[in-house]
């Protein structure tokens, strides 16, 4: 009951046009009823061979009914799918202004297939729910009232049959539509969703699948998937057989019981013998307010279920607490990023992430920060990104605390080279202008240039109009990377990340971007995560975390004079490179 009637509050802005759609598809529907009934009564008089002056009521009845009902029909169309268009918007709206404060960090625990299916699929789903479940039901009570009241000027009894009839087939069957649709129409929405998250996983890797032959095997997994789903779609598909053809007998019913106290009419002389056809028509009409419902009403438990799986991910609260008025944080000549005491632990994680950390950070100055996996490096571009709220401790950026600012205020201060930059399906332009849509053809060209890429870019078809693929696909990692550089540089930022950049790399490129990334990066700020120690005597000071402490901090010669667990991992790597050409060492 929650979920429905947070799903009728969404409708709230367009409360009028729901009830204009409400009337005009009632309307429809009399429209339709009146059209056979004076087919019928014109037809059945017809028969008697009576003048024409007695059938003229009856022939323009139909042709008013007739262009009524398209007209009326139309009219209904286009405001309730113009409603529901306009809804569905606003729900995409809706759940990407949800989503995009939980990421990264709360999305983290969602497959993307899985995101993916609620943003597209769950709110797709729901125009069921608006264009089937909410607004027939209203216009079938009106048709119902109307037309057991307008037969039961012919007879009382009639009246009370055809709504009886009505009642049972909008009301009766829809209850068991919907609780045969009770645990199906929940399944199905579900193996659906599972469904789709492993295609998308399986497409996402599908080189990796083809490069170690799984092609079968994964082929099988889906199709499995693929057999639940379809399993679940078949007794949704029965169910609503079932109940269609119990409508029909209901209609059949009705018709009968209608007709043997309409012949009674007859029989005694209260109602002329050609009204029995109209009396039918009228009846076997009537039910068209009712057919839709049942089935309505099957697809209500999979609507409520899309739509509580949009909550689910809707209604956890952000990482980030944004301030409820945020200052605009202030522009000085040297910014500055200051770290004092930094505490953070993941949600349900006993142990911290980090431990009262201390950094500070400005242009010119460069800080690497080093250690094994699981250290907490990543977590720390994490808390400076604002991705997360840290527990204790601060970060201060220009002389104030992060917690005054608005996130999206604070990014603009950084840009990001990570080990995976992201690369859009779009062109090498649209790639570089995420960093600063403002930015002209001959900055594009410098960005390119300092980053060592003019070379590839003059070799591109269509230079900076050429499509990179589907996460840069077609660029090699050397090449994704150097874009990333560019788009850094291209920001203006004063800060520079640098996440694991050369991640993936060889040892040869690794040392000739990070020589471009110090030389472009010279005069920024620039905080160096990496687990690997080369070009370290370049950096004014190294941080060395272990379990989300730093245990050794100062320049690359004092921290190897002292002979700690610093100088055991740059010997350890030195070694590494001396085995794979003694050129490599730095």
């Amino acid at each position: 009951m929650k979920t429905t009637l947070r799903l009728l509050a969404l409708l709230k802005p367009f409360g009028g046009w729901v009830l204009v759609s409400v009337v005009l598809n009632a309307a429809t529907v009399f429209a339709g009823i009146g059209l056979l009934g004076t087919s019928a009564d014109l037809i059945a008089r017809a028969a008697l061979q009576p003048g024409i002056a007695a059938l003229q009521v009856a022939i323009v009845g139909v042709r008013f009914f007739g262009i009524a009902r398209a007209v009326l029909r139309y009219l209904e169309r286009l405001v309730s799918h113009s409603v529901n268009f306009r809804l569905l918007a606003q729900l995409r709206v809706w759940f990407y202004s949800k989503i995009e404060p939980l990421s990264p960090a709360r999305l983290q625990d969602y497959r993307s297939g899985d995101v993916l299916q609620r943003a597209i699929g769950d709110i797709e789903t729901l125009e069921n729910f608006y264009v089937r479940v909410l607004a027939p039901p209203l216009s079938a009570i009106l048709v119902t009232a109307g037309m057991g009241w307008f037969i039961g000027l012919v007879d009382w009894r009639l009246g009370l049959v055809l709504a009886g009839g009505l009642l049972a087939g909008g009301g009766g069957l829809s209850l068991l539509a919907f609780w045969i649709g009770q645990r199906t129409g929940v399944e199905y929405v579900q193996h659906k969703a599972r469904l789709n998250a492993e295609i998308v996983a399986v497409l996402q890797g599908m080189a990796d699948i083809v490069a170690y032959s799984r092609v079968e095997k994964e082929k099988e997994r889906l199709l499995s998937h693929l057999a639940v789903t379809s399993q679940a779609q078949r007794k949704l598909v029965l169910g609503n057989g079932i109940v269609n053809g119990l409508m029909t007998v209901l209609t059949s019913l009705t018709l009968v019981i209608v007709l043997s106290i309409g012949t009674q009419l007859v029989s005694n002389g209260s109602l002329e013998g050609y009204r029995l056809a109209v009396l039918a028509m009228l009846t076997l009409a009537s039910f068209e307010a009712v057919n839709p419902l049942p089935q309505a009403a099957q697809q209500l438990r999979g609507n409520l279920e899309s739509a509580r799986r949009l909550f689910e991910i809707s209604d956890q609260p952000p990482a980030v607490t944004e301030p409820l008025q945020p200052q605009e944080i202030p522009v000085v000549e040297h910014p500055r990023l200051e770290i004092n005491k930094l505490t953070f632990h993941y949600p349900g994680r006993p142990l911290p992430a980090l431990k009262e950390m201390d950094l500070s950070l400005f242009p010119g100055k460069k800080v690497a920060v080093v250690g094994e996996s699981g250290a907490g490096k990543s977590t720390l571009v994490q808390l400076v990104l604002r991705y997360w709220d840290y527990d204790e401790g601060e970060i201060r950026i220009n002389g104030l605390d992060y917690k005054n600012f608005d996130s999206t205020h604070i990014r603009r201060y950084f840009g990001v080279v990570s080990a995976a930059p992201y690369l859009f399906s779009a062109t090498v332009r649209q790639n570089l202008l995420i960093a600063r849509p403002e930015a002209d053809e001959q900055e594009l060209f410098r960005a390119i240039q300092l980053a060592g890429l003019s070379e590839w870019l003059k070799a591109l078809p269509n230079g900076l109009e050429t499509w990179v693929g589907e996460h840069g696909q077609f660029l090699s990692g050397g090449e994704r990377q150097r874009l990333a550089v560019a788009r850094a540089f291209l920001s203006n930022a004063p800060f520079i990340l640098l996440d694991e950049p050369t991640a993936g790399l060889d040892s040869l490129n690794e040392i000739r971007l990070m020589k471009t990334l110090f030389d472009l990066f010279q005069e920024r700020g620039v905080l160096w995560i990496t687990h690997r120690l080369i070009g370290m005597e370049q950096v004014d000071e190294v941080l060395v975390l272990q379990a989300g402490r730093v245990i050794e901090r100062g320049n690359h010669h004092r921290l190897l004079a002292t002979g700690g667990v610093y100088a055991g991992l740059w010997q350890a790597q030195q070694r590494v490179l001396w085995n794979a050409g003694p050129h490599l060492l730095v």
